[in-house]
């Protein structure tokens, strides 16, 4: 047979639903497919049956692989959202339910776990592996995309080091902590672990025969959707951060040496070249907007908003409370300082105080010493819209790229092709897939606007307690240069 050519697949387990796509390597998408999730939530408890997340895999897989029977597959990697974990038995069958990234049951746990000296946090896999031990017996400890592979497969497989960082592994050890016995993880309960990009086997003909993925399709090794979505954006050379404004936002960025923070507001995942991807999660992002306004037209509502710039209004625009980065605490909420004098000006102060939190973020991150001097990659559903990228860029005052395509799966599928050899780094499998659609600069003059909004609102969340005092007097400092200045 003549293969047509050779692309890669891409899996991402959402919180909604499985994503699928076949990608080449030069980036065009040869197919996609997509099947829903429910779950169960209920106060701080959310559960997935983790049966369904196979049944959605052999629906999203079969749509994304129909008509393409002459393209060669030439490997496949999975994402799943980190810290969802469950127990499976000594065959691999789930005796759990899976406790979702944001299931919240486990901060008894949590506090056990960090007592022993784990810098873990409540919604953490580890604290979640202990409750479940402590629910329902001893099991072995199964990330989301383990239970998928092993299924693929037809073996459990090691944990990849990305899924596996929230269950307590040691990155720069790579290793598991001795504490872990003392909580009660024997041995058999914790996974060995592998880096990501690492081969853990072949599809089998049962598998093939359910999905649609060719029989003998390496799978390789991936990581948590955070870290793909990351790869998809190719912000993956030392100085390089990606910026995901969703519902909430995420930055993560690439350094040769983790970036050390004792409060553990940052965290390093570790790239599989061994160098390193730090990050943080604010409860700051987009979703306000939707709270605030339900049913508005966006694109009419940042229109008005233009006008304000800036707003009449400060605000700290937290999407439900406590704040996780760029500083630790938990009783925060959100504040709006001042009195918008119309709904424009309050929209125009929420897109105001997002980007304001964001240069915050890369304060921080400067602060801790953090390589800031790469490109700066914009993502997430807010960068769909122009003129908040334009008003992010102007308050950072510095240069933003927008990519094509930024799925999580995507970013599987530069790793599936860098496990599989197609590529010497990462980085170039996902420079050649990645497609930057535009480039956004700051318009002369507007960073200065907003260096006293800024200003005031660091000057607030100190005063709160919130903000810790060394990182305002460097906020204060940075005033005048912008966030790309090492």
């Amino acid at each position: 047979m003549t293969h047509e050519q050779d692309a890669w697949l891409g899996i991402d387990l959402g919180t909604q639903s499985v994503r699928v796509l076949l990608v080449t390597g030069d980036g065009t998408v040869l197919g996609s497919g997509s099947a829903p999730l429910a779950g169960r939530r209920d106060g701080v408890r959310h559960e997935q049956d983790p049966a369904q997340w196979w049944d959605a895999l052999c629906a999203a897989s079969r749509a994304a692989l129909q008509g393409r029977s002459k393209t060669r597959v030439g490997g496949l990697a999975v994402c799943g959202t980190s810290g969802t974990v469950l127990l499976t038995d000594g065959a691999g069958r789930p005796m759990s339910p899976a406790l979702m990234y944001d299931d919240g049951r486990a901060a008894a746990e949590a506090a056990r776990a960090r007592s022993a000296g784990l810098g873990v946090q409540n919604t953490w896999a580890l604290p979640k592996a202990l409750w479940l031990t402590e629910a329902y017996g001893p099991g072995r400890v199964t990330h989301q995309p383990d239970l998928v592979v092993s299924l693929l497969t037809g073996a459990l497989p090691p944990a990849d080091s990305s899924h596996a960082l929230k269950t307590g592994y040691d990155l720069e050890r790579d290793a598991w902590p001795s504490p872990l016995a003392l909580l009660g993880l024997s041995d058999t309960a914790i996974p060995d672990v592998v880096r990501p990009g690492t081969r853990l086997g072949e599809v089998t003909p049962t598998a093939a025969e359910a999905t649609g993925i060719p029989a003998g399709t390496p799978v390789i090794a991936g990581m948590t959707d955070g870290c793909a979505a990351q790869i998809a954006s190719a912000a993956l050379r030392p100085g390089s951060w990606n910026s995901v404004l969703g519902t909430t936002l995420v930055l993560k960025g690439a350094s040769p040496t983790p970036v050390r923070d004792p409060t553990g507001v940052v965290y390093n995942h570790r790239a599989p070249d061994g160098s390193w991807l730090p990050g943080g999660a604010s409860s700051v992002g987009a979703g306000v907007l939707t709270a605030a306004f339900p049913g508005a037209d966006p694109s009419a509502m940042d229109k008005a908003a233009a006008a304000y710039e800036p707003s009449g209004a400060i605000t700290y625009p937290l999407v439900s409370p406590g704040e996780r980065f760029p500083f630790l605490a938990p009783d925060a909420f959100a504040l709006v300082l001042g009195e918008p004098e119309s709904d424009a000006d309050l929209w125009a102060a929420l897109l105001q105080g997002v980007a304001l939190t964001e240069r915050l973020c890369l304060d921080y991150l400067h602060h801790l010493g953090a390589p800031l001097d790469g490109p700066l990659t914009f993502t997430g559903g807010a960068a769909r819209s122009p003129y908040w990228n334009q008003l992010r860029a102007d308050v950072l005052g510095r240069p933003a790229r927008v990519p094509e395509q930024t799925e999580p799966a995507l970013g599987m599928a530069a790793l599936a092709a860098y496990g599989a050899g197609a590529a010497p780094r990462l980085a170039e499998a996902a420079e050649g897939m990645a497609g930057i659609g535009t480039t956004v600069e700051p318009r002369p003059g507007r960073t200065a606007r907003f260096a006293e909004p800024y200003a005031r609102l660091v000057d607030e969340l100190t005063s709160r307690g919130w903000l810790p005092p060394p990182v305002a007097a460097h906020a204060h400092a940075r005033l005048d240069v912008d966030t790309a200045d090492s």
